[in-house]
């Protein structure tokens, strides 16, 4: 499967039989197009992970913290509303 290193391209059959290998390229990041007969039919991708409840918590935090320091300039959100109306 060496050819199979150099290009993110693999035909079924080679898929098929370094499957395993393959998984590990995913994990590893990396893009994977199965072809049959030379016509590209499925691709083999990395899963998204998921974010942690903490790693939610955290960003809510910091978006809170960096949105104390917008302010309006004094202006109040209703006359800018009637302002654009206008």
């Amino acid at each position: 499967m060496a050819a199979a290193r150099q290009s993110n391209i693999i035909g079924s059959y080679d898929a098929k039989t370094h499957f395993a290998e393959l998984l590990d390229r995913a994990i590893d990041g990396e893009e994977i197009t199965i072809t049959r007969h030379g016509t590209p039919v499925a691709q083999l991708v990395p899963m998204k992970r998921k974010t942690t409840v903490e790693e939610r918590r955290a960003a809510i935090n910091h978006w809170r913290q960096i949105s104390q320091h917008i302010t309006l300039g004094g202006l109040k959100a209703k006359d800018l509303i009637t302002e654009g109306r206008r």
